[in-house]
């Protein structure tokens, strides 16, 4: 299955601002992860890989291995929230995504394309730990950044739990996304003046 084929079949979301918020969107409003074709798709959407790399390794762990990092991850994003958080829970997440954080994530190199411009490469085929590492850098980044931590949102979206980094002006944004959440807030906005209208 093409990545491209998979992302649009899947519904793979982009667009919360760090790559660990975009991994709890594929847990949300169902498991995205059910299968390692949908995994590789997200792999490579999300830019943990450059396209084209070779995937064709990946098995049933690391779809195993992903879920574990998302729920990681999505404990310590939520400690970070306002709000009561679970602290025996939380730090045995912050020990796990530590532990991960320490396999060197892929080596990258620049390689010529058809056109002769550079275009970014891996050495060789990533190893799932390799992955892991790279999201659970990238949390513990985001984490231990004031400002981009500051910077967390629940979406304001009925029923929608997704995280996001606000990095609009003002930090006015309320959804996780405008095209998702916003345009249902916008069509609810909609019925009820038209309800009221009616009435």
């Amino acid at each position: 299955m093409a990545p491209g084929t998979a992302t649009a079949a899947y519904e793979l979301r982009f667009g919360a601002g760090r790559i660990s918020l975009d991994l709890l969107a594929t847990a949300h409003p169902c498991e995205r992860f059910v299968s390692v074709e949908v995994l590789c798709a997200w792999i490579t959407g999300a830019g943990l890989v450059p396209p084209h790399t070779p995937l064709g390794h990946a098995d049933a762990s690391w779809v195993t291995g992903f879920r574990e990092v998302r729920a990681c991850t999505d404990q310590l994003v939520r400690g970070a929230l306002p709000g009561p958080a679970s602290w025996p829970s939380y730090d045995r997440a912050l020990e796990r995504v530590n532990d991960l954080a320490r396999a060197a994530p892929p080596a990258p190199r620049a390689v010529r394309g058809v056109d002769g411009s550079l275009v970014r490469r891996l050495e060789r085929p990533p190893v799932c730990a390799e992955l892991l590492g790279a999201l659970a850098r990238d949390v513990l980044e985001l984490l231990t950044d004031p400002v981009a931590r500051a910077g967390l949102r629940e979406c304001e979206g009925d029923n929608c739990p997704l995280v996001y980094l606000d990095t609009s002006r003002g930090r006015r944004r309320r959804w996780c996304s405008s095209e998702v959440c916003g345009n249902r807030e916008r069509v609810a906005r909609h019925r009820r003046r038209a309800a009221l209208a009616r009435s």
